[in-house]
């Protein structure tokens, strides 16, 4: 792995063509030998849930900034000088819901009716790592939109009605944050390793849906996952005082190749409905790219003055 520092001013580990899992970061030299990767190394963290998330949406926070270059341009572009657009996966509580069913059936398949009535919802517990809030670390401003119409929009205007291809482009580590990279770009580009059906990778891409499997989902254990295999249940015990601990977390982003002055192009009313309003998060990444919810609602109404609908609040999946 190699050191860079990022366009945030944040000292950061990678490597390219590759998405290396948490022991295979444990073995690098370059992770050993760092004060940045000691999250990692910790140890005695309690028993937490390795689910499969299958992610249909992905989301583009931005602050005021942003919003008005989006509205002005009709769309998305590229900021820096990698060329890169950046999305995230986008985990909706009919995520969680599902990615909990498959992994009681995988844990117990033998459940009987009524162990399955019985059994209590618990992965919401730990989903608690920034992956999965809907606070922002970037600004106010969340545009959430179906991967495959991501995708679609990306094929039909920059790779001539081809199909794009996604990439294993990098594995970055922080301090406390593990993110795993893919690539889109044009077919006639492609430079890493295409995405495979690998049951042990990190993520996937099948079915107009990406597949996280994450390996550290909630930065600061509150909980423990208890198995109870004479009954086939999982449950969960809360953490008091020195049991919490805090641990790196993962997530997968999803970065689109641009060309310089290339905008991504939506039709504005669907810019307009995809749009949330994001509560700052405890640690973002500047202190003045949040707008209380009212000033952002009078900001988007004067932007789509006709649109009937309401800017809506992101909904937290603790709800």
């Amino acid at each position: 792995m190699e050191r860079r520092e990022n366009r945030r001013g944040f000292t950061e580990l990678y490597v390219q063509g590759r998405h290396l899992k948490l022991d295979d970061l444990r073995r690098e030299e370059a992770v050993q030998m760092s004060h940045i990767a000691r999250y990692l190394f910790k140890a005695n963290i309690p028993a937490y849930p390795r689910p499969e998330f299958h992610v249909s949406h992905l989301k583009h926070d931005t602050d005021l900034e942003g919003l008005l270059g989006i509205k002005r341009d009709g769309g998305f572009r590229s900021l820096g000088p990698e060329s890169l657009l950046w999305w995230s996966l986008a985990v909706k509580p009919e995520d969680v819901t599902s990615a909990e069913t498959r992994l009681l059936e995988e844990t117990y398949p033998d459940r009987t009716e009524e162990q399955v009535q019985t059994q209590q919802s618990f992965l919401g517990k730990f989903t608690t790592s920034p992956a999965f809030l809907e606070t922002s670390r970037l600004g106010s401003y969340r545009f959430t939109f179906p991967v495959e119409e991501v995708l679609e929009a990306y094929r039909e205007q920059f790779c001539g009605g081809e199909p794009p291809v996604l990439q294993v482009f990098e594995t970055v580590l922080y301090k406390q944050e593990v993110m795993y990279v893919v690539l889109v770009d044009r077919p006639a580009n492609q430079q890493y390793s295409s995405l495979s059906n690998d049951p042990n990778a990190v993520c996937v891409y099948r079915d107009g849906r990406f597949i996280w499997r994450p390996e550290a989902m909630c930065e600061t254990h509150s909980y423990e996952m208890i198995q109870r295999p004479d009954v086939n249940q999982t449950g969960v015990r809360l953490l008091f005082g020195s049991d919490i601990k805090f641990y790196v977390w993962d997530n997968v982003a999803i970065a689109l190749r641009m060309e310089e002055g290339e905008v991504l192009k939506f039709d504005p009313e669907k810019l307009k409905k995809n749009l949330t309003f994001c509560a700052q998060e405890n640690r973002p990444y500047t202190q003045n790219s949040f707008q209380s919810f009212d000033e952002a609602e009078k900001i988007v109404k004067r932007l789509w003055p006709d649109y009937p609908g309401p800017l809506e609040k992101e909904i937290s999946l603790q709800d």
